[in-house]
């Protein structure tokens, strides 16, 4: 109990959401940071799964390689990456884009291949080309779980990206790190609270759109009906 209150009193002082290394500019980095490693992740990750979903190819390699990435353990990699890159952004960046590709990939397949079946086979009747049916048909009907990959790839990184301040000096695990290094609990579980709040946020933002998305589906599927 008084670890909370510690922690409630630390987030309380105003100097500490100000300045250079204030709770403002650590949560900017800290957002920029998991936004970068989404991206470069969705980048990777999206074309290889829904070429994979689509078109079936690579299907064992990349279901067997998204299933072993799952399994390495994050800190690892990010020793690893340490040791190899040195001290900077650039191992967590590695280390981070290693955690988030599976989930993105994984929703990109599993969303392609939630459109197949009599309705593509009809498209192809048609005369659709393979662009089209992915691009009008495969991927609308599975952006909802499309969308589910990223949101779970995005939660992951907010709450990892906290072992970016190992190795460099950003985001909001600094509060962790110091706390821990200094034994100021209190501003370790104030940064600890603050993360928890933005994984909340954006994942209130996310389920919002993921949710419209299904509406909006369920309604052309009616439509059709």
């Amino acid at each position: 109990m008084n670890l909370i209150l510690e922690a409630l009193s630390w987030l309380g002082r105003g100097e500490n959401w100000l300045g250079d290394s204030g709770i403002f500019v650590r949560a900017g980095q800290h957002l920029l940071f998991v936004f970068l490693v989404v991206g470069i992740s969705a980048a990777i990750a999206l074309p290889i799964g829904l070429f994979t979903g689509h078109t079936g190819k690579w299907k064992n390699l990349v279901l067997s390689a998204t299933g072993a990435a799952r399994a390495v353990p994050t800190l690892g990699v990010l020793t690893l990456a340490g040791l190899w890159l040195g001290i900077g952004w650039q191992a967590p960046l590695l280390a981070l884009v290693a955690l988030a590709i599976p989930p993105i990939l994984a929703g990109a397949y599993s969303g392609v291949i939630s459109a197949q079946g009599t309705t593509v086979e009809a498209a192809r009747a048609i005369g659709l080309t393979e662009k089209q049916i992915l691009t009008q048909l495969e991927i609308p009907v599975g952006a909802p779980l499309i969308l589910a990959g990223l949101r779970s790839a995005l939660l992951q990184v907010i709450a990892t990206a906290t072992l970016a301040a190992y190795t460099a000096n950003l985001g909001l695990g600094r509060f962790l790190y110091v706390g821990l290094k200094t034994r100021e609990y209190g501003q370790m579980i104030g940064g600890a609270l603050i993360v928890v709040a933005l994984a909340l946020v954006c994942d209130l933002a996310l389920g919002a759109v993921q949710g419209r998305v299904s509406r909006r589906l369920g309604a052309q599927k009616a439509s059709v009906l």
